[in-house]
């Protein structure tokens, strides 16, 4: 009996965090209230209060459902033992672009990320979370970086803190437009060449800084 408490305790969970999210993406969060979703959900507030202290918690659950999954893949990447950090990193990357089409429950949350939120009232003190979250995922594609410098995979004078900066934004930016308006560019279709194009300009971006060095260098020469 308690096995199937438990079970159906996980469902009305689940099912609550589902109602939640669509209510979100259809109303905006900050329009959207417990009573809202209770509604929605066909439970009672008391339903989600045993579930969620607040507003600010339901929707933090409801972004651990589609982030985690993401940031295990960098958190793979970003470690010092694996074989190929780049080809890793890569990888992650087109797995999140991807995601943002394929998968419905990510689109969503995307969605309500990008464009149905405002850190306003009891949403605010999700801010400083955020902020955290951002610097810790930069700070892992930073590590990944370093990764694969030391392989030999990108240059050794390459600046790995702004590329990681970049590749974080780029990535960001690409499902922000895209979600704004999906017939602007194939999205799902272009993720590699998307993510090729940024990683490549590490390896190009070096070369021409290189070249310039020579250009000048020759043209010092040349003088005397």
């Amino acid at each position: 009996m308690a096995r199937r408490t438990k079970e159906e305790a996980r469902a009305t969970r689940e099912h609550i965090l589902d109602t939640a999210e669509r209510t979100f993406c259809e109303r905006g969060v900050a329009r959207t209230s417990l009573a809202d979703i209770a509604d929605a959900a066909g439970v009672t507030r008391g339903a989600i209060y045993w579930h969620f202290r607040n507003k600010g918690d339901l929707f933090t659950a409801l972004l651990d459902r589609v982030a985690l999954p993401m940031e295990e893949m960098v958190a793979r990447a970003a470690d010092e033992n694996a074989a190929d950090p780049l080809a890793a990193m890569r990888a992650c990357c087109v797995y999140v672009l991807r995601r943002t089409v394929r998968d419905a429950q990510c689109r969503r949350v995307f969605e309500i990320l990008a464009h149905k939120c405002e850190y306003v009232d009891e949403m605010h003190a999700l801010v400083a979370r955020h902020m955290q979250c951002r610097s810790q995922g930069i700070g892992m594609i930073e590590r990944a970086l370093r990764n694969a410098v030391r392989r030999g995979q990108l240059p050794k004078q390459l600046h790995v803190r702004r590329a990681a900066v970049g590749l974080h934004a780029y990535v960001d930016g690409l499902i922000y437009n895209w979600l704004l308006d999906p017939s602007s560019f194939a999205l799902d279709r272009d993720a590699g060449a998307l993510v090729d194009q940024y990683l490549r300009g590490l390896q190009v971006a070096q070369d021409a800084k290189r070249a310039v060095s020579t250009l000048r260098a020759g043209r010092v020469i040349g003088t005397h």
